[in-house]
């Protein structure tokens, strides 16, 4: 960790969601924390507990109800689409689900090359050649432990640890920096969690990232992550170091996570 100013800094976050009725569901209430640059701070809650909704909140996916979001210094909250844009390219996320986030009637590498020739169109300046953009997607197989020869398979032909692979790949072949993984080993048997935990800890060591890592399993944040929140019902419960966590919980509802 260094002395620079954060990389994330999320203030007083909230976010409601219509029902009908004239009634909402308050998915994050008031919620505040920095990531600092090379970190990886750990969600950890109950399902329901508005841990996905954050993570999409601060993405923009959903425009947040109040609070700001701080990026590289910089308040996003309010930005447009356009003007969100240089920003996407540097925040992205990695799903819970590598079955349903990988569009089934696509080579792999199709959804490789794809955002790259995206972000090309959206910004000249990142404009790159076909012969380019493959060879950056060969390069990102290598990164994740695959080699070539899946490059004209389909999802379908694929291993669930290899699915997400693929989508830590799709997630990372514009060298985005922050990175949101919400649940993404839970979908997998535990002996190919263990290997994906070591593939996310190798990357980031390896392209400076930066993690906002959501997780329903206490044990798997432990082994990922420098600082650990706790939220329940939307809210922020308790923030500290993983092993002040895990040792010295100050609030109940942490140590019934820790039982």
């Amino acid at each position: 960790m260094s002395n620079e100013a954060p990389l994330l800094e999320v203030r007083n976050l909230t976010k409601h969601f219509p029902v009908g009725h004239g009634k909402e569901v308050h998915a994050v209430n008031g919620v505040s924390f920095t990531l600092e640059k090379g970190e990886t701070l750990g969600i950890v809650g109950e399902s329901g507990c508005g841990k996905s909704s954050m993570g999409r909140t601060i993405l923009k996916v959903h425009e947040p109800t109040s609070g700001q979001i701080i990026f590289e210094g910089n308040d996003i909250t309010n930005l447009s689409n356009k003007k969100m844009f240089p920003y996407r390219k540097k925040m992205q996320m990695i799903f819970q689900d590598p079955y349903s986030s990988l569009n089934p009637s696509k080579t792999i590498g199709w959804l490789l090359m794809e955002p790259l020739r995206a972000a090309g169109i959206l910004d000249k300046k990142c404009a790159m050649s076909k012969a380019d953009r493959k060879a950056a997607a060969y390069d990102m197989l290598a990164r994740v432990g695959m080699d070539e020869k899946y490059f004209h398979r389909l999802p379908s032909e694929l291993s669930g640890g290899q699915r997400q692979r693929i989508s830590i790949a799709q997630a990372l072949i514009t060298n985005p920096g922050f990175i949101i993984a919400d649940e993404p080993v839970s979908a997998l048997d535990v002996t190919i969690q263990a290997q994906i935990m070591e593939l996310l800890q190798k990357l980031q060591e390896e392209m400076n990232l930066s993690y906002l890592f959501i997780s329903h399993d206490i044990n798997v944040v432990y082994h990922m992550c420098d600082r650990i929140m706790v939220m329940k019902d939307g809210r922020m419960i308790e923030i500290g170091e993983t092993e002040d966590i895990f040792h010295d919980p100050k609030e109940a509802y942490t140590k019934s996570l820790l039982v």
